[in-house]
């Protein structure tokens, strides 16, 4: 019996998670033959538009809303099928500042698993906001649902701040809920030493770097056109790039509790790889300046 397996993305606002996500799963699906949903958990209802080829998706609880309730909800209200024969769902969240995003999420989640959308699965694949900051985006762990977690990171030190923080997040639940890191994906930004910062980083939180994702406006061009590389130009390296990261997913046996840092082995590590200066050599370098 194939054993259905519930995966989510974490990372800082802005990092690009929501391009890794979908470019990577479009490879899991067309590539290795995986049947996939996608289950979009940022209230911007933007975690399933390369897919669907779309601007955004209706969500769960905007089409609630329309409706009346969840319960007045039909499956093919909600999902809908793009690229690959991915399943597509946004459950969608309150007006900004009224209500929490957690329990729209969890409300849709609960909706997808009665209206039997898991079933005859591989994956499912949680989107989440930004870090976790928020009870209620912590949702798809603190609930069990996702038990492998990704987090897309940088070499840039407010990229590398939220990995720690998502780490103590995991941690929270590691015993509880059962969830596990599975590894640090590195979306680079061109930064100094990127890969050794991150393989270290990786190696203090307990996890691996699974993979390295080089920087290519490829990407933009394919995101322009609502589209992951796969779909827009699937002979080139970078489509390569996250068929191999697919594959390393579809592999991964590297399932840890992680180890957060703290905040001053952070800034140690930083200035290790002189991504920030210590406060003494900064004045320094500033006296030398004005010389």
């Amino acid at each position: 019996m194939i054993t259905m397996r519930q995966i989510a993305f974490y990372g800082k606002g802005g990092i690009g998670k929501s391009t890794t996500s979908q470019n990577t799963l479009a490879q899991l699906a067309t590539k290795f033959n995986q049947k996939i949903m996608i289950v979009g958990c940022d209230p911007k209802a933007d975690s399933t538009r390369l897919i669907l080829n779309t601007k955004a998706q209706n969500s769960v609880l905007q089409l609630a809303a329309e409706m009346g309730t969840v319960e007045d909800l039909e499956l093919e209200d909600v999902l809908q099928t793009g690229y690959g024969d991915i399943l597509n769902v946004e459950c969608g969240g309150p007006e900004p500042g009224v209500g929490c995003a957690g329990r729209g999420i969890i409300t849709a989640i609960n909706f997808l698993e009665q209206q039997g959308a898991y079933e005859g699965l591989d994956f499912v694949s949680y989107d989440v906001l930004g870090d976790v900051v928020c009870g209620g985006f912590a949702m798809p762990i603190r609930e069990g649902k996702a038990q492998e977690i990704y987090i897309v990171c940088s070499g840039e030190m407010m990229a590398m701040y939220a990995a720690n923080n998502i780490a103590r997040g995991i941690l929270k639940y590691a015993t509880t809920g059962g969830v596990r890191l599975g590894g640090l994906i590195c979306n680079s930004r061109n930064t100094d030493r990127e890969d050794e910062l991150i393989i270290e980083l990786a190696r203090r939180l307990n996890t691996q770097m699974i993979h390295f994702v080089p920087r290519d406006n490829v990407v933009q061009h394919a995101e322009l056109r609502r589209m992951t590389v796969a779909q827009y130009n699937p002979e080139h390296q970078q489509a390569k790039e996250y068929e191999i990261l697919a594959e390393k997913i579809l592999n991964n046996k590297m399932m840890t509790i992680p180890t957060p840092i703290t905040m001053e082995e952070l800034e140690e590590l930083l200035m290790e790889f002189g991504i920030i200066e210590d406060e003494e050599a900064a004045i320094k370098k500033l006296q030398a300046a004005g010389q």
